[in-house]
């Protein structure tokens, strides 16, 4: 099993965004030229992200701005505002295991609690991961280009 490609689309469109805020209007046009897909996917990622207060996006062709500190957005932040649908649950299980089988019918029991062991783990992982670190290391691999 994959994270959908959300994840890192909006990671890249966040920090795109922030090293290119003073030089040019950040539009979801810039951003899909940037990330290699489509516009209509950039804006519905940008949707997301603002509906989570990561991003301003000024109405027309403003552009997008991220409105707080990017040591204050973690990457837990960023996969909670495009990845989480329903409860937020990292695993999706099956809905009608069968009861009449004996797998079937302890299978909640038997892994219930190894999932959440594993979604609590990842979500620590992803909580100790700041944009402002990704922020640092672009512009250091940018110079580095120089």
């Amino acid at each position: 099993m994959q994270i959908s490609s959300r994840f890192t689309l909006a990671v890249h469109i966040l920090d795109c965004i922030d090293i290119f805020k003073d030089e040019y209007k950040v539009t979801s046009d810039f951003l899909a030229s940037s990330t290699n897909v489509n516009p209509v996917i950039v804006r519905r990622i940008l949707g997301q992200l603002k509906a989570a207060g990561l991003v301003e996006v000024a109405r027309g062709s403003g552009g997008a701005s991220i409105p707080k500190p990017l040591s204050d957005i973690t990457f837990l932040d960023i996969y909670k505002a495009v990845e989480c649908v329903g409860n937020g649950e990292l695993f999706h299980f099956h809905n009608n295991p069968n009861i009449q089988c004996p797998v079937g019918r302890n299978i909640h029991f038997v892994l219930d609690d190894k999932l959440m062991k594993v979604q609590n783990a990842m979500e620590k992982e992803l909580a100790s991961i700041t944009l402002e670190s990704v922020q640092k290391d672009t512009e250091r691999y940018i110079a580095q280009e120089t």
